[in-house]
């Protein structure tokens, strides 16, 4: 099962290909409004994730981790609407949401694992 140090990685990962993202829809496409949204939420999966390794309580852990959760669906959307709108391929578009899925997916096991456990998982 892949845990928060891996998700964490993944996500910074995922950031960085948002970051080039970003770059391509500004300068090549002139797209600037999607663009800054995917870019803030995009990013802000890994800093959710930074976060919770100092989290002052549990409660706060499992906040941490469902803003995460939020912030990557709400980058699935942004993708969607790249993709139907045709600022970006099918291919950019399956590669960023399989990615996506897999954070998501982590991300979801790990808040069910601690809401089971009551305990934090980090390694």
């Amino acid at each position: 099962m892949k845990t928060e140090s891996t998700v964490y990685i993944l996500s910074k990962q995922f950031a960085l290909r948002i970051i080039k993202l970003y770059k391509f829809l500004t300068e090549e496409k002139h797209e600037y409004i999607m663009s800054k949204q995917i870019y803030r939420s995009g990013t802000s999966i890994g800093a959710n994730f930074a976060e919770s390794k100092f989290a002052s309580s549990r409660a706060d852990y499992l906040n941490k981790m469902r803003i995460a959760l939020k912030e990557a669906n709400e980058t699935l959307y942004w993708l969607e609407l790249l993709r139907e709108s045709d600022y970006i391929k099918s291919k950019e578009f399956d590669s960023l949401s399989n990615d996506l899925k897999t954070i998501i997916g982590t991300t979801v096991n790990i808040i069910n694992k601690v809401k089971e456990n009551n305990k934090i998982i980090i390694t």
